[in-house]
C-alpha cells in the first residue's frame, strides 16, 4: 500500500509561513488533484511531497515510510513538470531510459522498460526522434513516460498541460486518466484549471493562501460546498452570488420581484445573508422586467446570458434549446427554492 499522508505539514521561507498545518490523507492508488488560484501553496505542497521543498514542519509519510527529511531520490516518487525537460540531442527512447541508465541500469532492463511505457503511451513510432521533431502532446507523452520507465510509487504532476493548447489539453487530460486506470499507481495532480480537476480527480483538495477549504469528490464539492470561496472556486461558470436582506423567514433582493423562501430556518440573529445559485438553476422570467441581458454567449447547445441591473453584480443565466433571449431585452428571475446556497456574508461559512 503506497499512500501519502500529510501531518501538520508546515512551509517557512524566513518567518513567512505560506502552508499552515497541512493534514491529508491520499489513499494507495487514488488520483488527487490540488487545486486553487495562483499563490494558494498547491505546488509547494506537491514539491513538499517530492523533497525538492523542505518540510519546516510536521511529517510526510509515503506508506509507511517517514520521507519528511529523506533525499528526493530515496522518496520512490517520479515528477512530471510543466516543463517538458527533454534533453534535445537525445531520441526519446534515450531520453525516457537516461535516468535508469545514470543508476546503472543494465541496458536489456532499460530497453525492456522503455518500451512497455512507450507501448502504454503510443510513442513506439516516435522512439529514434528527437523532440524537435514532436508535437507538444507527444513531448509531454515523453516526459510522463521517463517517469513511468521508473517504476515509482507515487507519481506527482505539477500543471504539466499548461503549455499545450486547448485541444492537445483535452486530449492528454484522457490520455492521463487512461494512464492512471491501466497502471494504478498513486498520483497527485496540480492544476490551477478546476474543470480538470472535475474531470479527472478521485478526490480534489482545494487550497487558499496555504490552508486546505474543503477535500472531497469532485461531484461533491460541486454539489455541497463547506464555504463560499470552494462554492465560487468549482464550477464553470462560477456560482452566482447575491446579498440579501431576511425578512420573517423569506430572502429579498433587487433581483428578483418576490421575496424567497428560505430554504432553511435561518436564525434570529441573521438579519443578512449570502444567496448561491449556479447559472444552470436561474430561470429567466420575461414578463418582468428588474434585469437587462448585456451579453449571450452562444456556445451551441448552451447559451450563457450575462445580465446586469443591480449596482456592480452580474449574473449569469443558463439556457439550453435553440431560442436565445436577446441581448438588451429585460427580464427577471425565477429561482427554485431548493437550489439555494446561504453562506454567512461576514465569514462566507455555509449555513445549513
Amino acid at each position: 500500500m503506497t499512500g501519502v499522508t500529510l501531518q501538520g505539514a508546515i512551509k517557512k521561507y524566513g518567518e513567512t509561513q505560506v502552508i499552515h498545518g497541512v493534514d491529508l490523507q491520499i489513499e494507495d492508488g487514488e488520483f488527487c488533484v490540488f487545486v486553487g488560484p495562483s499563490g494558494c501553496g498547491k505546488s509547494t505542497l506537491l514539491r513538499m511531497i517530492a523533497g525538492l521543498e523542505e518540510t519546516t514542519g510536521g511529517t510526510i509519510n509515503i506508506g509507511s515510510r517517514d520521507v519528511t527529511h529523506m533525499d528526493p531520490a530515496k522518496r520512490g516518487v517520479a515528477m512530471v513538470f510543466q516543463t517538458y525537460a527533454l534533453y534535445p540531442h537525445m531520441t526519446v527512447a534515450e531520453n525516457m531510459g537516461f535516468g535508469l541508465r545514470m543508476n546503472g541500469v543494465p541496458k536489456a532492463e532499460i530497453e525492456e522498460k522503455v518500451q512497455k511505457a512507450s507501448s502504454i503511451l503510443k510513442l513506439d513510432q516516435y522512439l529514434k526522434r528527437k523532440p524537435k521533431a514532436l508535437s507538444g502532446g507527444q513531448r509531454q507523452r515523453v516526459a510522463i513516460g521517463r517517469a513511468i520507465v521508473r517504476g515509482p510509487e507515487v507519481f506527482l504532476f505539477d500543471e504539466p498541460l499548461s503549455n499545450l493548447d486547448a485541444e492537445l489539453r483535452v486530449d492528454m487530460r484522457v490520455e492521463i486518466a487512461r494512464l492512471h486506470q491501466e497502471i494504478g499507481a498513486t498520483m497527485i495532480y496540480v492544476t490551477h484549471d478546476q474543470v480538470e480537476a472535475m474531470t479527472m480527480a478521485d478526490k480534489i483538495v482545494v487550497l487558499r493562501d496555504g490552508r486546505i477549504e474543503q477535500v472531497g469528490a469532485p461531484l461533491d464539492l460541486y454539489r455541497d460546498p463547506d464555504n463560499r470561496f470552494v462554492a465560487g472556486f468549482i464550477g464553470s461558470p462560477s456560482m452566482n452570488f447575491l446579498e440579501c436582506d431576511v425578512v420573517d423567514g423569506t430572502l429579498t433582493n433587487p433581483a428578483f420581484s418576490a421575496p424567497i423562501p428560505s430554504p432553511i430556518a435561518l436564525p434570529q440573529s441573521q438579519t443578512k445573508v449570502t444567496l448561491g445559485i449556479r447559472p444552470e438553476h436561474l430561470q429567466l422570467d420575461h414578463s418582468a422586467d428588474q434585469l437587462t441581458i448585456e451579453l449571450t454567449e452562444a456556445l451551441g447547445g448552451v447559451s450563457y446570458c450575462y445580465l446586469g441591473g443591480i449596482g456592480d453584480t452580474r449574473l449569469i443565466v443558463e439556457e439550453r434549446g435553440d431560442d436565445r433571449s436577446p441581448e438588451g431585452a429585460k427580464v427577471g428571475l425565477t429561482i427554485p427554492a431548493e437550489r439555494i446556497y446561504l453562506f454567512d456574508p461576514d465569514t462566507g461559512a455555509r449555513i445549513r
